[in-house]
């Protein structure tokens, strides 16, 4: 096996020479040592530092041994779910179990358990009673304090306290481990580390946690869902690292849970470090025989630029786990990995991405947050663009363009988002034209979610109108400059505040661009956003307002059947969403309309309000779209004898 990669059995161990591990890294992903995995930043990270770490990717959890590979470790466990939640990994929106599992070897199902974190965390405990469990990760960071769970449809506590582990390193989590790695070899108890900022620990004595906000009760919020929305706001307001306060969480009379202001935000020259560990940029090679693992196929020839997200949306987490700052690397760190890619075998020519979370952003909001924080109470980008925003596109221009020079790059994609509200602040069009020249193939996908400026307003996105100028750009540009591209949106149904009425009127806008997407992204309910707390609660946490909330699956399928209505197999559900909205003007022949009568009898079905409207037309449609025709023939042959 390669001795590049860490080591993930006892026998790797014993070729190093060693007879014991500092460190066990167990995670739900299996072993890809590329630096879009959290496992690979983190154990790198500690390597860096002269610290011993074994790997145990995917344990048999129903099996004591699996977590034994190393024996008991030095320090202690690390252990994560892996890159996504292990929920939103296994399930659907609609709750159905995913066939298959990109971070698995050969894409198989199965081979993490719902609820990872927690999993693993009894599965360490059951063996070693008094080893430091260290949770990491996006599972355990969004679910650090009381969380709303979609898929058991319950108030869940802290993870912490389910998982017996001993500590929460929440956020992206460099600072925060190697601040537990050197208290851990320095001798000191994990009980007693306390202080570290970007850590969630529990204590029984309250009264030694200094400068805390003290939360609601476990107990209080499972009884009253507004306690839990005021809760809520008051974490989301102390997501930032400059302004944050510790928050404390009462479970009964003896038990709190403690989270610890967010890490401070890498430098640049930390992220570069980060970025420039020596990953093997692969999957294990013991891997190789069930087929590899197929994640590392939308990541091996990308570039993460950046890390945080000022744009605020309502429905993302990036909040609560990269935070609004935004942390870039230089642009010399990604020309170096640039061209270590280039001399990859398997690379064709083509980075497949250059960004991050929100891929034009490559610097802070404005200068004040790397002192002072983001403001708790306003956006920088919603509802309208703040007057302190800094918009400039100048470093990410000359970045893209000193990539394209690379010998061996054919072409520069850019496949994170872009914000187009972001672009069109900017006065300098000289982005938007390079973007069109060098770095779209025929498509752009951007995220305008909705039209409604109501279900807008809830998702923390701009006005529709915004999105509509960026189209006009967009075109215009293309024209210039001779392409013949398009834009493709992303729209997401049944967000909290989105009606029937909102649904329909997407639907008529989808009609008007002469565009029907092929995937249609249903509102999913993850851990740690505003938006899932709408959901759970029918308020917004901002005014404490109340939303309507579409909960029931039914109305939910005909939501996202008005995206796709022209697809024949959503047409029942179409029309009974029009049925019920009022809106049986857009059935009919005209071309207003959205769907054309079928097997609609005139006369019998006016009672269900089956007669097709359109502009004010009020023939009845007949048996077919022919009979139709010829009673329309027959009232103007009428009219001439008149």
């Amino acid at each position: 096996m390669s001795r590049g990669f860490l080591p993930i059995c006892r026998e790797d161990m014993e070729e190093r020479r060693w007879t014991q591990v500092d460190f066990v890294y167990v995670s739900g992903d299996a072993y890809v040592d590329h630096p879009s995995f959290g496992h690979a930043v983190i154990t790198r990270m500690l390597e860096a530092h002269g610290y011993k770490v074994g790997i145990i990717a995917q344990p048999d959890w129903k099996d004591k041994r699996s977590i034994t590979v190393f024996g008991e470790p030095r320090l202690g466990f690390l252990v994560s779910a892996g890159n996504m939640d292990s929920m939103v990994n296994h399930y659907t929106v609609s709750k159905k179990r995913r066939a298959g599992d990109a971070y698995t070897p050969g894409g198989a199902g199965g081979r993490r358990p719902d609820y990872a974190a927690v999993v693993y965390g009894n599965l360490i405990r059951q063996v070693y009673k008094h080893t430091p469990v260290i949770l990491g990760g996006i599972e355990a960071s969004l679910r650090r304090l009381s969380h709303y769970d979609y898929w058991s449809n319950k108030l869940k506590r802290s993870i912490l306290l389910d998982s017996g582990a001993d500590l929460i390193s929440y956020g992206m989590g460099e600072r925060s481990i190697l601040e537990i790695a050197e208290a851990l070899d320095s001798g000191i108890d994990v009980h007693d580390l306390t202080y570290i900022d970007g850590t969630v620990y529990r204590t029984r004595d309250a009264d030694s946690v200094y400068d805390g906000i003290r939360l609601p009760s476990y107990e209080e919020l499972q009884a009253d869902k507004r306690i839990y929305a005021e809760s809520f706001y008051t974490q989301y307001c102390n997501t930032d690292p400059y302004t944050g306060k510790r928050l404390i969480e009462p479970y009964g009379e003896h038990f709190y849970v403690v989270q610890n202001p967010p890490a401070k935000p890498l430098t640049q020259e930390e992220m570069d470090q980060v970025y420039e560990y020596p990953y093997q940029r692969t999957y294990h090679p013991v891997y190789e025989k069930e087929g590899g693992v197929p994640a590392i196929q939308e990541v091996k020839f990308s570039l993460v630029s950046c890390r945080g997200c000022f744009g605020g949306c309502s429905f993302c987490a990036l909040t609560f786990h990269q935070g609004r700052i935004i942390q870039a690397r230089s642009r010399g760190s990604l020309v170096k990995e640039a061209e270590q890619m280039a001399r990859d075998q398997e690379f064709k020519g083509y980075i497949h991405d250059v960004g991050g979370p929100t891929a034009n952003f490559r610097e802070p909001s404005c200068q004040k947050q790397l002192t002072k924080g983001v403001c708790k109470n306003r956006q920088c980008l919603f509802p309208e663009p703040c007057r302190n925003l800094k918009v400039s596109h100048r470093d990410y221009i000359e970045l893209l363009s000193q990539l394209r020079e690379i010998k061996g790059v054919k072409k520069v994609f850019i496949r994170s988002g872009i914000r187009f509200d972001y672009v069109m602040a900017d006065p300098d069009d000289r982005f938007l034209e390079e973007l069109c020249q060098y770095h779209v193939s025929g498509q752009l996908k951007v995220a305008p979610e909705h039209v409604s400026d109501r279900v807008l307003m809830r998702m923390g996105k701009p006005k529709y109108r915004v999105y509509e100028q960026f189209t006009a750009k967009y075109k215009q540009m293309n024209q210039k400059l001779n392409k013949d591209q398009y834009l493709v949106p992303y729209l997401m149904s049944s967000h909290p505040g989105s009606t029937l009425k909102e649904a329909v009127r997407m639907a008529e806008h989808l009609r008007d661009f002469g565009y029907m997407p092929e995937q249609v992204q249903d509102f999913y309910p993850t851990p740690s956003t505003l938006s899932t707390c709408m959901y759970y609660t029918g308020l917004d946490p901002r005014d404490m307002s109340e939303v309507y909330v579409p909960k029931n699956p039914h109305e939910k399928a005909m939501q996202r059947a008005l995206i796709q209505y022209r697809d024949p197999k959503n047409y029942d559900l179409v029309l009974e969403a029009l049925r019920k909205t009022g809106r049986m003007d857009l059935v009919g022949f005209g071309k207003e309309c959205l769907l054309r009568p079928k097997n609609m009898q005139a006369g019998k079905d006016s009672d269900r309000g089956n007669k097709a409207y359109c502009k004010g037309k009020t023939e009845k449609a007949g048996r077919s779209g022919r009979t139709g025709q010829k009673k329309k023939r027959t009232i103007r042959n009428v009219h001439k004898k008149k």
